[in-house]
C-alpha cells in the first residue's frame, strides 16, 4: 500500500508540475511569433493644383475652411509612393480624414487606411490612427488594424514632413511604419 500512495503522490506531483510548467511557459515554444515588417512610405498630400487630393468638407467656414484653422475636417485620398517625389513608383493610397483638433491650429487627428495597390503588399490595408502635430519635426502615430498581408496587425509609425509648400498647402509626408503580425 505504501508504494501504490508513493506512485499516486509522485504521479499527481509530476502532473502538477506539468501543468504550472505549460501554463507558463510551455505554450510559448509552440506559439508562432508574430512576424516584424518595416516600411518607408511617402503620403503625397495636395489641396491645390490639377492633382489636388485633399479636400475641407467643412469647419467654421463651411467647405472655404482652411486644414489650418480649429474644428476644419478634411477628406483626403492621396498617392501613396515609394520615394518622396511624386514621380516614383506609385504603391497605394491614404483615404480617410483629419478634422484639425488643436485650438490654436496646430495639431490634426487624423485616421486613414493606407491601401496597397502595387509593390509586395498589394492587396494589403494599414489602418493609421493618431495625433499629427505637423509643427513638430517627429510625429507618431499607432497602427491599430490591417487586411491581407497585415492581418492581425498592431504597430506604430514616425511621421515627418518632407516637404511643404504652406501658399499652396501640398505636402509630402514620410511614415515610417513598424508594425508585428501574423
Amino acid at each position: 500500500m505504501a508504494v501504490s500512495s508513493l506512485l499516486t503522490f509522485t504521479n499527481f506531483l509530476l502532473l502538477s508540475i506539468l501543468a504550472l510548467y505549460s501554463s507558463n511557459g510551455f505554450p510559448n515554444i509552440f506559439k508562432r511569433q508574430p512576424d516584424q515588417t518595416n516600411l518607408v512610405i511617402y503620403v503625397h498630400d495636395y489641396f491645390t493644383g490639377e492633382d489636388a487630393s485633399a479636400i475641407a468638407v467643412g469647419g467654421r467656414k463651411g467647405q472655404e475652411s482652411s486644414v489650418l484653422e480649429f474644428g476644419t475636417l478634411i477628406v483626403v485620398d492621396d498617392p501613396v509612393t515609394e520615394g518622396p517625389k511624386i514621380e516614383s513608383r506609385e504603391i497605394g493610397r491614404a483615404q480617410g480624414m483629419y478634422i484639425n483638433s488643436q485650438s490654436d491650429g496646430k495639431g490634426l487627428y487624423m485616421v486613414f487606411s493606407v491601401i496597397f495597390s502595387g509593390g509586395e503588399f498589394r492587396g494589403s490595408s494599414l489602418e493609421i490612427q493618431g495625433s499629427d502635430l505637423f509643427t513638430t519635426k517627429e510625429r507618431e502615430f499607432g497602427v491599430v488594424s490591417g487586411t491581407g498581408f497585415f492581418r492581425f496587425v498592431k504597430g506604430f509609425g514616425i511621421m515627418q514632413t518632407e516637404s511643404m509648400d504652406l501658399v499652396n498647402l501640398r505636402a509630402v509626408i514620410k511614415l515610417n511604419i513598424t508594425v508585428r503580425h501574423y
